[in-house]
């Protein structure tokens, strides 16, 4: 990416993580190191990067503060408070984009993204002004009515399981959140309803999203391979 062209990272950590038995996912460590935090430092190392917003629910606020300050958070420019829903989380954080010109969502949840990861997202977005990480999926998909009967099989060969970080032009996304729009789980489906083209670029079967405890152990021996192949 030019980098004259400015990107802003919103950082989305305000999630209840209902199905974590009472721990705290976003703050809870990965070899020592809080989740956030793991899902925080790519974006402060991306040269492409200038700003970095994180918002989280009000519980975490200080504790937040208190973890990011110094030089070594130095893109760090607001922490601020989150809605009841992710998008009304990510409205919050758009209002403290800048000048930005592009605008790259991730969930704080996610702690394995890269740097690489970010940087292919950035280049990928250039062609349709939003571009969404995503990976083939492995197992097969069954489509199930009410009862849990199978209606549909669809193929493997076109179904992608999508991640963060999803990319945007910023008045694309803003655009897409003035929208009122009913509850939606991730940013390019705000984007898709308003008729834009959405690309998909290559993540990572690593970045996965911390969602129960058992994420927290199968992140932490991720981690350890990565370090070991490095």
């Amino acid at each position: 990416m030019n980098q004259q062209s400015k990107a802003a990272a919103i950082i989305v950590a305000a999630g209840s993580g209902t199905r974590m038995e009472g721990i705290d996912k976003v703050l809870a460590p990965i070899a020592d190191i809080p989740v956030l935090l793991r899902a925080t430092k790519p974006f402060q190392e991306c040269p492409a990067i200038s700003r970095i917003i994180i918002v989280v629910s009000g519980e975490k606020e200080r504790m937040c503060r208190r973890l990011m300050t110094g030089k070594e958070w130095s893109k760090v420019v607001e922490i601020c408070l989150g809605g009841a829903r992710r998008q009304d989380s990510v409205a919050e954080g758009l209002k403290h984009i800048g000048d930005a010109e592009w605008v790259v969502i991730h969930d704080g949840a996610r702690p394995l993204v890269t740097v690489d990861i970010i940087e292919r997202g950035l280049e990928a977005v250039r062609e349709t002004g939003a571009a969404v990480a995503a990976m083939p999926v492995k197992d097969t998909i069954k489509v199930v009515d009410g009862n849990s009967i199978v209606i549909d099989t669809p193929s493997r060969i076109s179904l992608q399981a999508v991640q963060t970080p999803q990319v945007f032009r910023s008045e694309m996304i803003r655009m897409a959140y003035y929208q009122d729009a009913p509850e939606v789980t991730d940013d390019a489906t705000l984007v898709e309803r308003m008729g834009q083209k959405v690309k998909l670029y290559p993540g990572s079967y690593d970045n996965i999203k911390i969602t129960t405890p058992d994420d927290l152990a199968l992140a932490e021996l991720l981690l350890k391979k990565r370090e070991t192949q490095a």
